[in-house]
C-alpha cells in the first residue's frame, strides 16, 4: 500500500481547491440572545422596538420649557416653580408633556422647596434621548453571516430581539490514528505515546466556533480507519484524521479517502506540513492532518480553519503583523515555503527575532513562539541584521513588556520568572537555551537583555570574567551573582555503571550525553578531560549534544545514555542519582541599558528578595549566598570590579 506523494500542490491552490469543491449549506437554528456569543447570524436581524421608545431624560435634574429660559445669565437669573414651570427627572425618566428640555442638577440652585434658580439658558431638546436614539424600530442590528460579539447581543435586546437565528456550529469529527497512541494518562511504558493532538484540535475548533467530535484512537488498521471514517461522514460536516498521512508502510489515511471518496491533494509545497492529505467523501471535506505536531497544526489553520470560515461564509482572519530584524541568519531552500517559529523581542527599541527549532515534532516550539516568519518559495532566507514581516502570535505590547533572557540554562531562570510575575502581572521573561558563550554572544550583538553565563577559564580558574573580557571589550555590562550550584555526574539510580569520574566514562559500554558547543557545562566537562589527560574520541557520545540540563538528564532516564554532566536539581527531577563534581557560580549578565531601566530594576529586587532564595535552594544543589551582588560592570568602558 505504500505510495509516495501525489504532488508538491501549492498551498493556496490546494487551498482554493477544497473551497471550490465544498459547499456547505448549514442549517438555521434559533437560540437565546444571551447564549449566541460568538455564533454566526443566518440572517439580518431587524430591530422590533425602537431604544428608547418614549423621549427620556439624558441627566438628573428638571425637566423645563426651554423658552421659559431664554434671558437667563449672571447678572439676570430665572426664577421657575415647580409643576407650573419644571418638574424633577432622573436619568431615564420619560419626559412630560410640554416640556422639551433638561437642565442637569448641578446648573440649579435650590432657592426654597418649590423655587429654583438657573443662570443659564437652554436650548430645546437639551438633555434628552429622543425616541430611537439609539435603536430604531425596522432597521438592520446585525447583518447575516456575523459573528456575534458582546456589543451585539446588547443591541439586539435592546431591539426587542430576545432569541435570535444563527447558523449551527459545524460538526468537526476527530479520529487520531495509531497503535502506539494511549489517551492521556500520568504514566507511560516504553514505546507508548499519550494522544494530544485531539485536545489541540478541540480546542482550535472550538476557538473557531465549530463544535469538534472525539470519537477516539483508531489503531493502524485499514479496515478499522475505514470504518471509523465511513461512520464519520455520516453525522460530521468534516472529518479530521491524525497521522497516518505519509507515504509509510502503516500511513493509510489516502488509501482509505481514494476507496471511500476523492483526493484532491496529497503533499503540499511547505515546511513544515507537507505531508498533508485533502479530499472528499459523501461531499464531506476530510483532512488528513500528520501526526507531528507543529505540522498538524499548520494544516489545522491552512485548511480545518479555512473550512470553517467556508461554511459560516466569513473571510478569513488575519493576525497582527511586524517588522522585525534578524538576530541570526535564517537559511531556506527554494521549492516550498518555510514557516519558521520565532521568538521575538524589544531590545533598546528593536524589535529582534531569533528562530526556534524547525523539527516538525517539538510542540514546545509552538509553545515558545512570539511569531511565525513565512517565507516564499523562491526566497533563500534571511541574513542578520536583515528586516522581516512576521505575523505575531502575540501583541507587541506583550513583546514590549518581555524581558529576553538567553544562553545557560537553569532552573533557577524558571523561577524567577514565577516571582517577576507575581510582582508585576504584565511583565514576562523568555528564555532560550543556547549556551553561555551562546549568551554572551546575544549581549554583545543587542539582541537579549540578559544572559545566564557560568563559563569556567582553566587559566585563571574563575568564572566568566576573562570571557567578558575578551567578547565585550569597551561595551556597556553589568555581571550579577544569580547562584552557585553543584554540577556532578547524573546517572541512573544505584549508579548502576559505577561512575565516580570523568574517567570512568571512557570504559567500553558506557554512552555519554554532551551538552552543545559553547555550553558552559561542556567547557568543564573538556576540563575534566583535560586534568586527567583524556580525549574527546575516547567518549562515547562526546558529539551527541543536549540544549539544556533537563535534557541531559531525560537521555539518562529514558536509558540512551548512561551518564552526562549536569545540575543536581534536573537530577532530582528525573529521580536520578547524582555525583556530586564540583560547586560552580552561575551569574547573570546584563546589558548596562537593561540594567539601568525600570525593568532591570525589578529584576534585581527579584533576585535579591528571600522568596527567590527560599525557593530556588529548596529545588536541591543550590546556594543563593550571594545572589544579587554585582560582580563586575562596566559602563561606557568605564568598568569596576566588586
Amino acid at each position: 500500500m505504500r505510495k509516495i506523494y501525489l504532488e508538491d500542490t501549492p498551498l493556496q491552490e490546494a487551498q482554493e481547491q477544497i473551497k471550490q469543491r465544498i459547499h456547505f449549506s448549514p442549517q438555521v437554528e434559533w437560540i437565546p440572545t444571551r447564549e449566541a456569543l460568538g455564533r454566526v447570524t443566518a440572517e439580518p436581524i431587524y430591530a422590533k422596538v425602537s431604544m428608547p421608545n418614549f423621549h427620556a431624560s439624558a441627566m438628573d435634574g428638571i425637566a423645563v420649557r426651554a423658552e421659559a429660559t431664554y434671558g437667563a445669565d449672571e447678572q439676570h437669573p430665572v426664577r421657575l416653580k415647580r409643576d407650573s414651570d419644571y418638574v424633577e427627572v432622573d436619568t431615564g425618566d420619560p419626559i412630560p408633556a410640554g416640556y422639551d428640555a433638561v437642565i442637569m442638577v448641578e446648573h440649579i440652585h435650590q432657592v426654597d422647596e418649590k423655587t429654583v434658580e438657573i443662570l443659564e439658558s437652554v436650548a430645546p431638546w437639551q438633555h434628552i434621548r429622543p425616541i430611537g436614539e439609539d435603536v430604531v424600530a425596522g432597521e438592520v442590528i446585525v447583518p447575516d453571516r456575523h459573528r456575534l460579539r458582546p456589543v451585539d447581543l446588547g443591541a439586539l435586546l435592546a431591539g426587542g430581539n430576545v432569541t435570535v437565528p444563527v447558523l449551527r456550529k459545524p460538526r468537526v469529527a476527530i479520529i487520531p490514528t495509531g497503535t502506539e497512541l494511549i489517551e492521556p494518562r500520568e504514566q507511560v511504558a516504553e514505546g507508548e505515546i499519550i494522544e494530544f493532538n485531539g485536545t489541540v484540535f478541540a480546542a482550535y475548533l472550538q476557538e473557531w466556533g465549530a463544535e469538534p467530535v472525539y470519537l477516539g484512537i483508531v489503531e493502524d488498521d485499514y479496515g478499522k480507519i475505514r470504518d471509523a471514517l465511513k461512520a464519520a461522514v455520516q453525522d460530521a460536516d468534516m472529518v479530521l484524521l491524525n497521522a497516518g498521512s505519509s507515504a509509510g508502510r502503516e500511513d493509510f489515511t489516502v488509501h482509505v479517502v481514494e476507496e471511500l471518496g476523492e483526493v484532491l491533494t496529497h503533499g503540499v509545497a511547505t515546511r513544515p506540513g507537507k505531508p498533508v492529505v485533502v479530499g472528499v467523501v459523501e461531499e464531506k471535506p476530510v483532512i488528513g492532518l500528520p501526526g507531528y505536531p507543529v505540522s498538524a497544526y499548520l494544516n489545522m489553520e491552512w485548511f480545518a480553519r479555512l473550512l470553517v470560515n467556508h461554511y459560516y461564509g466569513l473571510v478569513e482572519p488575519e493576525r497582527q503583523r511586524l517588522s522585525v530584524t534578524m538576530g541570526r541568519r535564517i537559511v531556506s531552500v527554494m521549492g516550498a515555503e518555510d514557516f519558521i517559529r520565532l521568538t521575538v523581542g524589544c531590545i533598546d527599541g528593536t524589535y529582534i527575532a531569533n528562530p526556534l527549532t524547525r523539527s516538525a515534532g517539538v510542540t514546545m516550539s509552538m509553545v515558545r513562539a512570539d511569531g511565525l516568519l513565512r517565507i516564499p518559495p523562491g526566497h533563500l532566507g534571511y541574513e542578520q541584521g536583515e528586516t522581516a514581516e512576521v505575523e505575531l502570535f502575540r501583541s507587541p505590547e506583550e513583546i514590549r513588556r518581555t524581558i529576553v533572557a538567553t544562553g545557560s540554562h537553569d532552573l533557577a531562570m524558571d523561577v524567577l520568572h514565577s516571582l517577576l510575575r507575581k510582582a508585576n502581572p504584565g511583565r514576562f521573561l523568555v528564555s532560550s537555551h543556547v549556551g553561555s558563550m551562546g549568551g554572551i554572544l546575544a549581549i554583545q550583538k543587542g539582541e537579549a537583555h540578559v544572559a545566564g553565563v557560568h563559563l569556567f577559564d582553566p587559566d585563571t580558574g574563575t568564572y566568566n570574567l576573562p570571557y567578558l573580557e575578551k567578547y565585550l571589550r569597551d561595551q556597556d555590562y553589568v555581571l550579577v551573582q544569580l547562584v552557585y550550584r553543584q554540577q556532578g555526574w547524573l546517572v541512573p539510580k544505584g549508579n548502576p555503571q559505577g561512575i565516580q569520574s570523568v574517567r570512568d566514562l571512557t570504559k567500553p559500554g558506557i554512552t555519554y550525553m554532551n551538552r552543545q558547543r559553547g555550553a558552559g557545562t561542556r567547557l568543564l566537562f573538556d576540563y575534566l578531560l583535560a586534568q586527567e589527560g583524556l580525549q574527546r574520541e575516547q567518549i562515547y557520545g562526546y558529539t551527541r549534544e543536549a540544549v539544556s540540563h533537563l535534557s541531559v538528564a531525560a537521555a539518562v532516564a529514558g536509558g540512551t545514555a548512561d551518564a552526562g554532566l549536569g545540575i543536581f536539581s534536573a537530577a532530582a527531577a528525573m529521580d536520578l542519582d547524582f555525583v556530586p563534581v564540583a560547586e560552580e557560580r552561575y551569574d547573570l549578565l546584563f546589558s548596562g541599558s537593561f540594567f539601568r531601566s525600570e525593568e532591570g530594576r525589578e529584576l534585581l529586587a527579584c533576585i535579591r528578595s528571600p522568596l527567590f532564595a527560599q525557593e530556588v535552594e529548596a529545588l536541591g544543589g543550590y546556594s543563593c549566598r550571594d545572589s544579587g551582588t554585582i560582580l563586575y560592570q562596566s559602563f561606557s568602558g568605564c568598568t569596576s570590579q566588586t
